[in-house]
């Protein structure tokens, strides 16, 4: 099987300097490697291309066969990093807590610890500031608004 750790060294070595991040690495048994990843200001495709080819330059394929996918973490892709928040801050965001709880909020803060978001009122609840601890997040995902 091919060494997890081996491709995070090659996605961290070839990312750093830049403002791109590795958000979720998984390796199946038969040899599938799935890369997600982003970045401050973004991922194009050619981002996408260049850590390809990267880590295909430093894994043998006549020593283990593997299939690879890289991709950006899309915006349906749940929130899985402080700097990913960070880069939301201002955009609304649907939250799954640990305690069964579902939120809908404006994203005001995010700091490496928290979030701290504005729900919107209704008759029955008004709008409410709360801050958040990673911890306290089950799931958290971007609400994409056209």
């Amino acid at each position: 099987m091919i060494d997890k750790l081996k491709v995070m060294e090659i996605v961290r070595d070839t990312l750093e300097g830049s403002d791109k991040y590795l958000v979720n690495l998984k390796i199946t048994t038969d040899n599938r490697i799935f890369v997600d990843i982003d970045g401050d200001n973004g991922i194009n495709i050619d981002d996408c291309i260049e850590l390809s080819r990267a880590i295909e330059g430093q894994l043998n394929r006549d020593e283990e066969d593997f299939e690879l996918n890289v991709s950006s973490a899309g915006a349906d892709s749940p929130l899985r990093m402080p700097r990913q928040y960070k880069r939301h801050i201002g955009r609304q965001l649907d939250i799954n807590l640990n305690d069964g709880r579902v939120l809908h909020g404006r994203l005001q803060e995010a700091d490496d610890s928290q979030i701290v978001i504005e729900t919107k009122g209704n008759k029955k609840h008004p709008a409410e500031t709360l801050t958040i601890a990673y911890a306290d997040i089950k799931t958290a995902c971007v609400v994409v608004q056209f």
